[in-house]
């Protein structure tokens, strides 16, 4: 099947009646697409070869050239976008650190960054968004405001009054007290913070929320800087805001102080499952899979709801993925994790495109470069899209608990619903002696078909699948195929497969092509290194 006639029967196999201010039950089914405003499009004519991240100012992404783009997004079958901050921006001279292009550095809430647009062309773009039955979620900054003193004017921000903000001092991390009342940035840019347990800030906020998501129509918040903020804060501004509110607890790999912030919140951005997930997969690493099993264990304990996370290889303040692994078969390994276990995908924009960027602002690269053309990644993307789309339709495949079937050096087997996932951080390099064994729940004989290659594999004695790596680590979703018959993904594709509870199928060589763009040489080098390793 090409891909543009894919897209067409992703974009169909899920399809919601329009609801705005949507619930964590509502969000929990979405899979999300995260853009930087000002680095996502161009408009029509603008030149394509002016865009120096290192310089860090605007590039002339709007609002307006999302709206005009959303095809790329939702045919890859994705159900919503992530958008970066809406709200006014510092307005002042360059700052040591550049222009506030990204959006994070407010000033007044109340005003819209007239950088990105208008209010009648953010609208156009929520009313186009709602139009294909997706959902749009608005990143909001409620922490600070931004300046460049100790000593800011405050009568530029929203709260006006000096009293309302903690005196500055600088963060002293590890330090929970810390991180909630000192401020964030330097002295070049500082960071004034609100203090959110005062009653006029929780009122205030309150209003500000409602009269927003209200006027636009908002579907789902992304909350900057969360864990900077009293957790009593939280419920107040979320109910008045009446819709999804997911946090980032920015961190790393301990589950438990992520988990104290879903509650508070509806949701989270799972660190330490990105965490895990690093070190399971890149290559080169340690491919440490305990350290992954260990954070599901964990988080199946300390989270209030694993199915709600925010799961991701990537955001605007970390490390290309393509940065810290040279083999694009890690990506889409991982990548096929955040889809198939339990939460919801987020994948930032340029992943698919396996950008390099090491960090910021090297890490919010302009997307028009690439010129939107489909490729494996945008490929693999799709199917996973088309299937989470469709059993989220079809079954309650959404809030089934997901469980770890194996593990062991060579990656991971785990089951959601009707759906065998087999990863693997081996890498592209063929692999002739490895392989992972795994004890499905499913009689002998019982006919399972892999969505990325829409061949049969057959369950073998005892109910074992055995996957072999002779032709490189190539992910593996596996759905019963009388499941699968029902969707429109691999309709008269199946190819049976000769072997029982194993793969005998030809390898795609589509990577080859990508290879080129993961550091050419480099991943030549990885090879090698793998080998001798």
């Amino acid at each position: 099947m090409s891909l543009p006639i894919l897209c067409s029967l992703v974009a169909a196999s899920f399809v919601l009646p329009s609801v705005h201010a949507a619930s964590a039950e509502q969000w929990r089914s979405r899979s999300i697409y995260q853009i930087i405003t000002d680095r996502f499009a161009l408009p029509a004519g603008a030149p394509t070869d002016k865009c120096d991240v290192d310089a860090q100012t605007w590039c002339g992404g709007t609002w307006n050239t999302i709206r005009e783009n959303l095809d790329y997004v939702q045919n890859m079958g994705f159900t919503a976008i992530w958008i970066s901050p809406v709200q006014q921006n510092y307005q002042g001279p360059r700052t040591a650190y550049g222009d506030p292009y990204h959006g994070y550095w407010i000033q007044d809430a109340t005003k819209l960054n007239n950088k990105f647009g208008t209010s009648d062309d953010l609208k156009a773009l929520v009313a186009e968004v709602h139009k294909r039955d997706m959902y749009i979620m608005v990143d909001v900054v409620v922490n600070n405001v931004m300046a460049t003193t100790t000593t800011p004017d405050y009568s530029k921000y929203l709260f006006k009054d000096a009293s309302l903000y903690h005196p500055y001092c600088p963060i002293q991390w590890g330090d929970p007290n810390s991180e909630q009342n000192c401020w964030l940035g330097d002295t070049n840019v500082t960071l004034p913070d609100l203090d959110t347990t005062k009653q006029a800030v929780i009122s205030g906020y309150a209003s500000w929320i409602k009269d927003f998501v209200d006027e636009y129509e908002i579907d789902g918040l992304r909350i900057d800087a969360a864990k900077h903020v009293n957790k009593e804060f939280w419920p107040t501004f979320c109910g008045a805001a009446g819709l999804f509110c997911i946090g980032e607890v920015f961190g790393g790999s301990n589950v438990g102080d992520v988990a104290q912030w879903q509650g508070p919140l509806d949701s989270v951005l799972n660190f330490p499952l990105y965490t895990a997930l690093t070190e399971g997969f890149k290559i080169p690493g340690s491919g440490n899979i305990t350290a992954l099993t260990d954070t599901l264990t964990q988080s199946k304990q300390m989270f209030k709801d694993t199915t709600l996370l925010g799961n991701f290889l990537e955001n605007q303040d970390l490390p290309r993925w393509a940065s810290q692994s040279v083999d694009p078969q890690s990506m889409y390994n991982a990548m096929s994790f955040t889809f198939m276990y339990d939460g919801i995908p987020i994948v930032y924009y340029g992943q698919e495109f396996g950008f390099r960027g090491a960090g910021d602002p090297k890490n919010r690269e302009p997307l028009w470069t690439e010129g939107y053309q489909p490729n494996r990644a945008t490929e693999i993307m799709t199917k996973l899209n088309g299937l989470r789309n469709f059993l989220v339709n079809k079954t309650e495949w959404a809030t089934a608990e997901a469980q770890v079937l194996t593990s062991s050096q060579y990656g991971i087997a785990f089951q959601k619903g009707d759906v065998l996932s087999i990863l693997t951080n081996i890498g592209s390099p063929p692999q002739n002696d490895t392989h992972i064994a795994v004890a499905s729940p499913y009689d002998p004989n019982t006919a399972l078909t892999d969505i990325f290659t829409c061949n049969q594999w057959v369950v073998g004695a005892q109910g074992f699948v055995d996957t072999e790596y002779t032709l490189g680590g190539q992910p593996h979703v596996l759905v019963l195929s009388t499941l699968l018959d029902q969707s429109d993904l691999c309709n008269g594709q199946v190819v049976t497969s000769q072997g029982l509870g194993k793969d005998d199928s030809s390898s795609n060589d589509a990577d080859s092509i990508l290879m080129s763009r993961w550091h050419g040489v480099a991943a030549v080098v990885s090879m090698l290194w793998f080998t001798i390793w």
